[in-house]
């Protein structure tokens, strides 16, 4: 079993709002391991985007707020550092690729300089060393001409080369864990899968761990090696890639893997999809049971009076689910 790299326990992180109190992340437990690739799936609004933000301290307060949790990060408890030590391992240590490059790359700037300026800072290049290992990192990245690109600015690029750039930007500094955002959603889908295929490639070729966030589980199931399942601001089940695919517990992660699109194979038509019926709550809403609930097919009373724990089911699988301990009705 690979070593723990980061550690979260008991995570929960607020946003103080007119309507309420909003519990975007209540109270998760997550490790990544080395050289792994964790996959985090859910719906919008489950706190995924918020969980990664929270072990990078980039929470804005307000409204935001880490109101409990440890985030251990080799040996030390990222909540308890000064913001200037965070900033040594922010971006250097720990890098996040965000959802949107267009809102993330500044349109001013080059694409070169906003590289080198990561270079400069953290690992104290010259200008011109800064600009040669740029141009090595876009090759890395798979920009053809890097040489040329280095001068271009951001408008300049198709949506899949500003990805690469963020990914040449995120592993510019060698970091030990690199958080992932939903990096191929606004992507067509051939170009989706060469940005999978590339994260992979560059895990395995610098020896990082990978955190990929999608609500897309065919997306997770390409690359991770172990999947967690969010729901409403908690972890609902987690296992192993090919476990929670053979065997899921959770009546969500049924729903989420019943409406992956899917071919009949005999005549070759798209079967109709499967849909989970409702929304995820409001997370100002303080349900007394399990969250799920109000949209399972399969609850009992149980459910709806007493949030289950994430319980252990099968070596390395764990799930929060009443039905799934085997409760049954009265």
């Amino acid at each position: 079993m690979n070593s723990a790299l980061l550690t979260i326990r008991n995570l929960r992180t607020q946003f103080h709002t007119a309507e309420g109190v909003i519990r975007a992340v209540d109270g998760i437990d997550l490790t990544v391991r080395s050289g792994r690739v964790l996959g985090v799936v859910g719906e919008s609004g489950s706190g995924k985007s918020v969980t990664a933000l929270s072990v990078l301290r980039l929470i804005p307060k307000p409204p935001g707020e880490i109101v409990s949790g440890e985030i251990l990060f080799d040996g030390t408890n990222l909540l308890t550092l000064r913001e200037k030590e965070m900033q040594t391992i922010r971006g250097k240590r720990i890098a996040m690729i965000f959802q949107e490059p267009m809102t993330s790359l500044n349109p001013v700037f080059s694409i070169g300089n906003q590289i080198s300026e990561m270079l400069r800072l953290h690992m104290k290049m010259s200008r011109k060393d800064a600009r040669h290992r740029t141009i090595e990192l876009l090759e890395m990245v798979g920009i053809p001409s890097a040489d040329r690109r280095i001068d271009e600015y951001p408008h300049q690029l198709s949506g899949g080369m500003r990805q690469r750039v963020m990914i040449a930007m995120a592993i510019s500094c060698n970091p030990e864990i690199i958080f992932a955002d939903e990096p191929t959603t606004a992507l067509d889908v051939t170009i989706q899968a060469q940005i999978l295929v590339l994260l992979d490639q560059l895990r395995e070729r610098l020896g990082m761990s990978l955190v990929l966030i999608s609500h897309d589980l065919g997306v997770i199931a390409e690359v991770a090696h172990e999947v967690a399942i969010m729901y409403a601001g908690r972890i609902v089940e987690e296992a192993g890639t090919e476990e929670l695919f053979s065997r899921p517990l959770h009546p969500y992660t049924q729903g989420l893997l019943a409406s992956l699109p899917r071919f009949d194979k005999a005549g070759g038509r798209k079967e109709r999809l499967q849909v989970i019926p409702g929304t995820v709550p409001t997370l100002t809403e303080s349900l007394p049971g399990c969250k799920f609930t109000p949209r399972c097919g399969v609850a009992i009373p149980h459910c709806g009076l007493e949030e289950p724990p994430l319980k252990e089911i099968h070596p390395g699988h764990r799930v929060r689910c009443w039905v799934a301990f085997g409760e049954k009705s009265p």
